[in-house]
């Protein structure tokens, strides 16, 4: 007031509310009370439950590859040390208990055996017969489908069809096919004017002829895997090579070619594997002299060496030997192709 008596105090504003407690905060975003963090155990980390749930998260990826292991283990690895084993010991198939330690002297049987260097040298001309023609066929046959035809599935499926079939049955039809007397392949020959072969007994006849067997099964598999190459190439790359001036053999030339060396690496390399590995064909074409690999061991490989060693003659520690100097020549062939990758990723 005017009259000057005592003034009325004036009341302060009041104070903007704090944030409410710790315990009356609910959660951020409403989201629920009880969730919790993807990974994260449950409240609760002293119950068994928590315990049983981080047992879980550790042990589930170990349990789901646990059986590929097992089942590697029990018919890789162990038979693998195993063989190892008896390569250094004279061991006979009559007579598994009574082996006796001899150290590297079935490695140096095998070297002095002409028998063993003339299977190698078998192995490595079908490999070489049956290897270069398939490829080459393949990437035609996988260059051919890799454009728009009619039914290109059903050609597809044509193709894997050789694959699909079994060892057994493929070669049988191919012994009729190269019979001596009677067989269509001779019967050919005969109507253009040339002899016929004795494919069974001949050097070069008999190794072409198993290497036919390879090629006809496994060409369409290798014609698949450069197809499913070639989709994955690039358009822009055929595109800028039309605009360019290339036609469609130059653009195969100096565009899909390029970009299959990966795939033609991969596709060599098994092919050399199972090469080194050649068993069935030879075996089954040759019929009762199929394990000598014909009367003058003309087409006998080292998977038929190694089982007329060790089951035929009964020498396990030979046999042995030799599945581990194939094992050893696999290893060659995979660091020759670890190299040859090096380089062509610093080139690219």
């Amino acid at each position: 007031m005017a009259g000057g008596g005592p003034s009325t105090p004036t009341k302060a504003p009041p104070a903007p509310p704090g944030p409410p407690p710790a315990a009356a905060r609910g959660p951020p975003g409403g989201a629920p009370g009880r969730a919790h963090g993807r990974g994260t155990p449950p409240p609760g980390s002293t119950s068994w439950r928590s315990r049983l749930y981080r047992w879980d998260m550790k042990a589930s990826p170990y349990a789901f590859i646990a059986p590929f292991f097992i089942v590697f283990g029990a018919f890789s690895l162990i038979p693998l040390l195993y063989t190892a084993w008896y390569s250094l010991h004279n061991v006979q198939l009559a007579n598994l208990d009574g082996q006796s330690w001899a150290g590297l002297d079935n490695y140096q049987n095998l070297l002095s055996s002409d028998f063993f260097w003339n299977a190698l040298w078998n192995t490595f001309t079908i490999g070489v017969i049956s290897t270069v023609p398939q490829l080459l066929m393949a990437i035609g046959l996988a260059h051919l489908l890799n454009y728009k035809l009619r039914g290109s599935t059903v050609w597809r499926v044509v193709m894997l069809t050789p694959y699909a079939t079994s060892v057994a049955a493929a070669t049988l039809v191919f012994v009729l096919l190269y019979s001596w007397d009677g067989g269509m392949i001779n019967w050919l020959l005969e109507f253009v004017g040339i002899d016929p072969v004795n494919w069974r007994e001949s050097d070069w006849g008999s190794q072409f002829a198993v290497s036919s067997i390879v090629i006809w099964r496994w060409t369409g598999y290798n014609a698949l895997i450069y197809l499913a190459a070639m989709q994955a190439i690039p358009a822009d790359l055929y595109e800028s090579a039309a605009i360019d001036g290339a036609n469609r053999w130059q653009q195969f030339i100096h565009v899909t070619i390029p970009q299959l060396r990966p795939t033609i690496l991969f596709t060599v390399v098994v092919s050399t594997i199972g090469a080194t590995q050649l068993f069935g064909e030879p075996l089954l074409f040759g019929g009762v002299s199929g394990s000598k690999g014909g009367s003058e061991h003309q087409y006998q490989t080292l998977g038929l060496y190694m089982y007329d060693q060790g089951w035929i003659i009964g020498n396990l520690g030979k046999a042995s030997a030799i599945a581990w100097s194939m094992f050893l020549i696999l290893l060659i062939v995979a660091v020759i192709q670890l190299l040859v990758t090096r380089r062509l990723r610093k080139s690219q």
